[in-house]
């Protein structure tokens, strides 16, 4: 990415609230959003730029009828087989990291000043903290992440609680930030107030 635009990471744990913060920023204050779960999904989709990568590695077991990759059949391998998640990973990743650099110069091309990387593993990647100006983490309790995810997911609590436990640790995502937003127990016009503060930092 040309050097004109600022790169503005963004990571947090699930239900830290990443996603109302990315929201904000790009609705009332400018930024051009670029989602890498949103890429993720959309490699491994039907026509999904994996997919042939994905059945080659793995076989055909775990392509869907829809010609997307088999969420829950590669759920049980990656459970079952520890080498699976890697290599799965190893399809993926690049993949992803291309689309996110190739979004980004499009932000920049169409005239953005700030360009919002929204990545959840942006710290158990290790790679991209160097492509960024600076990074944003969404943070909160974990017990306020699991009350979230339940409410919103109707997932188990022990099921988001493994999800957290193989994630970065908050001090982990906290000694890779510029800044950090506290989002526990804050109302939406609070946070929202807390977002002006952090784009008027950052220049939005």
């Amino acid at each position: 990415m040309t050097r004109s635009a600022f790169r503005l990471g963004l990571t947090g744990g699930i239900g830290s609230g990443k996603s109302t913060v990315a929201r904000m920023l790009v609705e009332r204050h400018g930024a051009a959003l670029v989602d890498a779960d949103a890429i993720s999904r959309a490699t491994t989709a039907s026509g999904g730029a994996a997919i042939n990568a994905i059945q080659t590695q793995f076989g055909p077991a775990f392509i869907n009828a829809d010609g997307a990759l088999d969420r829950e059949q590669m759920r049980e391998l990656v459970f079952t087989d520890p080498t699976a998640k890697k290599r799965l990973e190893r399809i993926v990743h690049p993949l992803v990291t291309q689309a996110i650099l190739a979004q980004a110069e499009a932000a920049v091309a169409n005239g953005y000043r700030c360009v919002l990387l929204d990545i959840p593993l942006l710290v158990e990647s290790g790679h991209w903290r160097a492509r960024l100006d600076r990074v944003l983490v969404v943070d909160c309790l974990e017990e306020t992440q699991v009350a979230r995810v339940v409410a919103r997911n109707a997932m188990p609590a022990e099921t988001v609680r493994q999800i957290i436990a193989s994630q970065a640790s908050r001090a982990q995502r906290a000694a890779s930030a510029d800044m950090v937003l506290f989002n526990d127990g804050c109302t939406l016009d609070s946070l929202g107030n807390e977002v002006a503060q952090i784009a008027a930092h950052f220049g939005l």
